[in-house]
């Protein structure tokens, strides 16, 4: 299908040019199955390492809940905009690190609160303690734990994890699926055949900075059947099981997508550079279901 159809193919939202260049931005995911992942699986142990990311979450979940809706201490990174970091974030990427170190000595970490540190494999997790921290100390469970396992900085597995509504969202190369409260589902990204049909989201639509980037999302927004807005990481997920067609993001780290890569697209979706390129190393990013 040539553009403009929904995301590739998709949010075609202004002239064609060179991404954020002068005909302002475009989202370009010219090929779903270009925004897909598929680093050779045979070497990898997809089985165990998806048993060890469930062991992080829980590990994260026992650390984390005692301060969700409770009493804990908050103070802010620094910078111009309010930047929250709490105990509960500390305490749960100290959790899964001393896991990780403890169970796979050879393999980095690249955690939000801990910094790098690199390994002698090829593997590298990569850490969110809790993405979503304004609304975590909002009081809101829509945050939740990132857990991705990269090889060569590609994702094979990834995990979201939300304690408090007891959820569980995992991805691998050619599958994904959840279990809440005790039911273990597939999940399955849905169609959408044009951006009037859909249901998209991005964290704060203020989030965007300069006027090309906010024009690429107005015209999203205006374009699409309904925007929603605050859910982090939790709307990604939504892509998956297959309640909303796509999320657009700016100014992502790695740790704020890499676990969910594996999760959209094990589902059957794409996640992509807004000008298609890879979306494990941040920046702006699109994820999509209809693949």
């Amino acid at each position: 299908t040539n553009p403009p159809t929904l995301l590739n193919r998709r949010f075609d939202l202004g002239k064609r040019g060179d991404g954020l260049g002068a005909a302002g931005p475009v989202f370009v995911c010219n090929s779903p199955r270009e925004a897909r992942y598929s680093p050779r699986m045979a070497a990898h142990d997809i089985t165990r390492f998806l048993a060890f990311a469930d062991t992080l979450a829980d590990a994260a979940r026992t650390a984390i809940l005692p301060y969700f809706r409770a009493e804990h201490g908050v103070s802010h990174k620094g910078g111009d905009r309010f930047d929250p970091v709490t105990d509960a974030d500390r305490a749960s990427e100290e959790a899964m690190r001393a896991l990780i170190e403890r169970e796979f000595p050879d393999h980095g970490i690249y955690g939000e609160e801990f910094g790098e540190s690199q390994g002698a494999s090829g593997y590298q997790w990569v850490l969110d303690p809790i993405d979503g921290t304004r609304a975590f100390i909002a009081g809101l469970p829509t945050w939740g734990v990132l857990i991705a396992l990269n090889y060569e900085g590609k994702p094979i597995v990834g995990v979201m994890d939300q304690p408090y509504l007891d959820e569980r969202y995992r991805g691998w190369n050619d599958g994904a699926n959840a279990t809440a409260r005790g039911a273990t589902r597939t999940l399955k990204a849905r169609a959408c055949d044009a951006i009037g049909d859909a249901i998209i989201s991005t964290t704060d639509p203020y989030l965007f900075r300069g006027d090309d980037e906010i024009a690429a999302f107005t015209r999203a927004r205006k374009s699409a059947k309904l925007a929603r807005y605050g859910y982090d990481c939790y709307a990604y997920s939504m892509i998956a099981a297959g309640h909303i067609d796509a999320v657009i993001e700016n100014n992502l780290k790695p740790f704020d997508i890499c676990a969910l890569i594996p999760i959209v697209t094990g589902a059957g979706g794409g996640v992509c550079s807004w000008t298609g390129g890879d979306a494990a190393l941040g920046g702006s990013v699109l994820a999509y279901g209809d693949a």
